[in-house]
């Protein structure tokens, strides 16, 4: 990951309390498979950036922590509960579906493999709906009000 925007980065939680801008470049995106990731995400991974705490701005709101461990805290928004950092001694990550385009945070590398479940290779097989149900599903989401804070700063 070498994307440097002149402008910076922003994203934040779900319910939009929790706002953060990242300045200059971020290092290795990666994706960890460890027990306590899938338990934080409530998933079969934990997606993250890394980058120095220094480059983020908070710019509304403040993230929790909790210490997960002895050794690292994990920041999230106390109102909605969005997962959004990952940090210890030497080291500050944020998740990469907090960023509102995380479309170009690709991970470079799987971490954490002890804790992989081992079907998640196979999810690039699974089937998918057939086209006459991704109508009716396309229709249903057509009619959801979204409370979500929008993927932008207002």
């Amino acid at each position: 990951m070498t994307t440097s925007p002149q402008d910076g980065r922003t994203g934040g939680c779900q319910c939009g309390a929790v706002r953060f801008r990242v300045e200059g470049e971020m290092g290795r995106a990666s994706i960890c498979h460890c027990r306590m990731c899938q338990k934080a995400f409530g998933s079969f991974f934990g997606p993250y950036v890394s980058m120095k705490p220094e480059q983020v701005t908070w710019t509304r709101g403040e993230r929790k922590l909790f210490a997960s461990s002895n050794l690292v805290n994990r920041g999230f928004c106390g109102e909605c509960g969005t997962q959004l950092t990952f940090e210890g001694s030497g080291f500050f990550d944020l998740t990469i579906g907090a960023f509102d385009d995380p479309t170009d945070i690709r991970p470079t590398i799987q971490i954490g493999l002890e804790g992989k479940l081992p079907w998640v290779d196979d999810l690039p097989s699974l089937r998918t709906q057939s086209p006459e149900v991704q109508a009716k599903t396309a229709e249903y989401q057509a009619k959801v009000v979204s409370h979500q804070h929008p993927d932008h700063d207002t």
